[in-house]
């Protein structure tokens, strides 16, 4: 609190409003109090600016901001905070400017200067209410606008003091819209207007009012810039945020592509084995048996009936082979029950009474599995079992073959052997310079290799030939 002294009551009057030579105290009771109270404002200014400063982090237009103005219709809506902060600073700017107006007719009733005084503080007000439709950015529109705000509020602290009150929105004003350096150089001419009119409003020099309004005011400032500051880094943040998630959709877009692709191509290689192992080795047989059936047709005709039954038989196999492809693509002889044993002793009788005596074929299992093998690997084993097979009757000239599964602890073994010609068997992807055909191994291969087994082939010419599968089980087992 300031200490007043006591003058007289018309003198004190002049002074506090700046009218008389004068400078003492009001003889009003309460005057003198009214004088440190002055001295309070001017030091609430800094909260007032600081309180204001949190808005202004949302100013398009003031560099390192964000990208909302409170003060623009329509623009606000999309920063709630900001515009609530907004409003309150334009209501305390009226309130304030109300206030010092009724101060001054209160205190100087009826003297010449009051009617300049009333205009004065109208033609503030308008201004002020000018604002929010000229927009945010620092245009020379807008930078006129405020230049002519702040020399009507310069002419009505000259001519009555206590509206350097008003210095608060304007500090708000100045700093959302200029540029950092002219802001600054506004801040310092305003905060001096305060000191000024505050000096005026007291009785005799007090440090305090010279010293506190300039180092709230930079108080102030420090919190404005620090405001913007943050919400350039919450921008920038924001932006690098939506930069990664753009980048990690995009990465999970490119994956799914990559994985359908795969995935495509798997099911293709799969389709392709399942219908070379089927479809296509039951054709290639249906194909030798008529035309055997043709060439005796004539000679023997019972032997010629025969091999027409046998094709029918094949024919009917691959029709069932046909549908179960549409149906589910499970392996025929494993979706009629009994599981991968009944599947190849299957396998083998219908081998040999195709064949009708040139080739016979026998089934053995070895050994008892601890569970049951998982589907997979049940319908892989069978398929590779109906490939070799179709390979030792079109290729080997075997008259016995033998079809052993052996169920071991960890892993699974199915061996095919024959007792025909044989040949040299070449490293894994190598094939002989007039190989035409040739899927068959490959398709095993695939097959072993998705289930992370092993296939080998032990033959050579004149010895016959074994083909052997193996897979583990303990990476094969079916996770449902």
């Amino acid at each position: 609190m300031v200490e007043h002294r006591s003058g007289s009551p018309d003198a004190g009057a002049e002074a506090a409003e700046g009218s008389g030579p004068a400078a003492g105290a009001s003889g009003i009771p309460g005057s003198a109090a009214e004088g440190s109270g002055s001295a309070a404002q001017g030091s609430g200014i800094a909260g007032s600016a600081a309180g204001g400063s949190g808005t202004a982090g949302s100013d398009p237009d003031v560099p390192g901001t964000a990208g909302s103005d409170p003060d623009v219709p329509g623009i606000a809506g999309s920063d709630p905070d900001a515009r609530w902060l907004a409003l309150l600073m334009h209501a305390a700017f009226f309130l304030l400017l109300g206030a010092s107006l009724t101060r001054f007719l209160m205190r100087h009733p009826g003297e010449a200067r009051t009617p300049w005084i009333i205009a004065l503080s109208i033609t503030l007000a308008v201004l002020y209410l000018l604002g929010p439709v000229l927009g945010s950015r620092p245009t020379p529109r807008r930078l006129t606008w405020l230049a002519v705000l702040v020399v009507v509020w310069m002419v009505l602290v000259v001519l009555a003091p206590s509206f350097a009150w008003c210095a608060v929105p304007l500090f708000y004003t100045g700093l959302r819209i200029l540029p950092p350096r002219a802001a600054l150089a506004l801040v310092a001419l305003l905060t001096v207007f305060v000191v000024a009119a505050q000096l005026r409003l007291a009785d005799g020099f007090d440090p305090n009012l010279v010293l506190a309004p300039p180092a709230v005011a930079a108080v102030a400032t420090a919190v404005f810039v620090h405001m913007q500051r943050q919400a350039v880094r919450q921008r920038e943040l924001a932006a690098r945020q939506r930069e990664l998630i753009d980048d990690l959709l995009r990465t999970r877009r490119e994956l799914a592509a990559t994985e359908r692709r795969e995935g495509t191509l798997a099911e293709r290689q799969r389709l392709s084995m399942e219908i070379h192992d089927t479809l296509a080795q039951g054709l290639s047989s249906q194909q030798m048996l008529l035309q055997a059936a043709d060439r005796t047709w004539s000679a023997d005709p019972d032997a010629a009936r025969r091999h027409v039954r046998t094709a029918t038989g094949i024919a009917e196999r691959n029709l069932a082979e046909a549908r179960r492809f549409v149906h589910d693509l499970a392996p025929a002889d494993l979706a009629e029950g009994g599981g991968l044993e009944a599947a190849l002793h299957a396998l083998a009788a219908r081998e040999s009474a195709q064949a009708e005596g040139a080739l016979t074929v026998h089934c053995h299992v070895e050994g008892t599995p601890h569970a049951p093998l998982p589907d997979r690997v049940q319908s892989a084993l069978l398929r590779i079992a109906q490939g070799a097979l179709a390979n030792v009757r079109e290729h080997s000239g075997a008259t016995a073959a033998g079809l052993t599964l052996t169920h071991l602890d960890d892993r699974v073994v199915l061996d095919i052997g024959d007792n025909g010609r044989g040949f040299t068997a070449e490293p894994e992807g190598v094939r002989g310079a007039g190989a035409v055909r040739g899927h068959g191994l490959p398709a095993m291969r695939a097959r072993v290799r998705q289930l992370g087994g092993t296939l080998t082939i032990e033959s050579a010419p004149g010895e016959g030939t074994v083909l052997s599968a193996e897979v583990p089980l303990t990476t094969t087992e079916d996770p449902t």
